[in-house]
């Protein structure tokens, strides 16, 4: 076999990726990326470099074990940006497309060298996924994935997150994704609508949260009128019982829907399209609650000051009672007005709690999906409309054993990595053809 095998870290320097570069003199090169001890199936290496060959990919990855557990990994396509793409241990380059690749790579990086070929080599050739299950490593990260989720968020990773973003802007430029800061102006009073503001909270078998989330929307103290849309999708656990008990409040707007599929996108739609809507719509997950009686107030208050036609606040995670959990406010210092919307394309969200202008919103909607749906939204608002920033903290994001999102099994990460990947492709791809205008 025409291999040189050169181990590297996740997050190498361009300093080191050149060194490999330079010393490169195979066919192919390998590029493994753990600490841990790695191990061929019978034949493996020889499949991987046979697919490569024949496939002509610039750079060739494979499912694998962790150490006897299945550990599948998802296809890379155009939107499968994200700094922490899963490709396993081994990464198996073309030579030639590497050292062209490091020959471009004009940034010094001391985290990011590695994100920086990868971006590169994508932009010579396919990155190519093998679903065989070709080696053995082990994985050294345990944590369940609620806990992984906010790392591109955690302060002690800023200066990594600085040199990714950066990585990933020029890569944007490089192949006609990047947008300039320049925004469609809102006209925020162009449609009359009876109250300023209303709470939306889509909900299904949430008996054991509902009301606390209720009670949070229902105190809110403002200077205009608003409502809350509470819109339970069919749920069996009492649920139901726990919102009727809320009805005598005149603020409070119950839907609910019809047995057909609907899920959490299809739930906001129900909302925005309901003839008595506010004019921002304002984003309470059932398991959740706000962290003040002037959440609403603040929401409103941002619309009208930085004239946006969506509202990304900050939150603080929880354990069921509210007691602090690592790592606290999240609060996506990341976000800047000129390059927020680029910098979108390569994390996994923008934050919460949202608020939405709902004339733009009747015109987008969510896609029908129970994840993701939000982040969706976000990046197309992006695309031609300047959001909005609350850095105070404004919601209590609890996270308990009821959360979809809390332990979820390797399926389940693949399945919603590989849909985010696809959002953000499409809204990639649209970008692209905006620019060639």
């Amino acid at each position: 076999m025409d291999i040189k095998r050169f181990d590297l870290p996740l997050r190498a320097s361009t300093k080191s990726v050149k060194q490999v570069a330079d010393a490169a003199d195979t066919e192919y090169t390998l590029i493994y990326t753990r600490q841990t001890e790695l191990s061929w199936v019978r034949f493996g290496l020889e499949r991987l470099e046979q697919i490569a060959s024949d496939s002509g990919a610039a750079m060739i990855y494979a499912d694998h074990f962790d150490g006897d557990a299945p550990a599948p990994v998802i296809d890379y396509q155009k939107g499968s940006l994200r700094d922490d793409f899963d490709f396993g241990g081994v990464q198996l380059y073309r030579t030639s497309a590497l050292k062209e690749a490091a020959s471009k790579m004009d940034a010094e990086y001391e985290f990011a060298g590695l994100y920086d070929l990868r971006l590169r080599v994508s932009e010579i050739g396919p990155l190519v996924h093998v679903n065989e299950f070709l080696y053995y490593e082990l994985e050294t990260d345990r944590r369940k994935s609620g806990e992984k989720l906010f790392d591109y968020v955690d302060p002690r990773n800023r200066g990594v997150q600085v040199e990714m973003e950066a990585a990933c802007t020029a890569h944007l430029k490089r192949i006609g994704g990047y947008l300039e800061p320049k925004f469609k102006e809102v006209d925020l009073n162009s449609v009359p609508f009876e109250v300023e503001a209303s709470v939306v909270i889509p909900c299904r078998n949430r008996v054991k949260t509902i009301g606390d989330a209720l009670r949070s929307a229902l105190s809110q103290e403002t200077d205009f009128p608003y409502n809350v849309i509470v819109v339970d999708d069919n749920s069996t656990d009492g649920t139901v019982d726990v919102i009727k008990s809320f009805l005598d409040d005149p603020k409070l707007i119950y839907i609910a829907q019809d047995k057909t599929y609907h899920a959490i996108g299809g739930n906001w739609n129900a909302a925005l399209h309901h003839p008595r809507c506010g004019r921002f719509a304002l984003q309470l997950d059932s398991d959740d609650m706000y962290s003040g009686s002037d959440t609403v107030q603040k929401f409103v208050d941002a619309f009208r000051e930085q004239g946006c036609a969506m509202v990304v606040g900050t939150y603080r995670i929880t354990d069921f009672d509210l007691n602090e959990l690592p790592p606290g406010i999240i609060d996506h210092r990341e976000w800047t007005p000129d390059n927020g919307r680029n910098n979108a394309l390569r994390i996994n969200g923008l934050g919460a709690p949202r608020g939405f202008w709902t004339p733009l919103l009747r015109e987008i909607n969510f896609p029908t999906t129970k994840y993701g749906e939000d982040y969706a939204v976000a990046l197309r608002v992006s695309r031609e409309y300047r959001i909005g920033r609350i850095f105070d903290v404004m919601y209590n994001c609890r996270r308990w054993g009821g959360n979809s999102d809390g332990a979820l099994d390797i399926e389940a990460v693949n399945r919603n990595n590989l849909y985010k990947d696809r959002i953000r492709t499409w809204e990639l791809q649209a970008r692209i053809a905006l620019n060639s205008r």
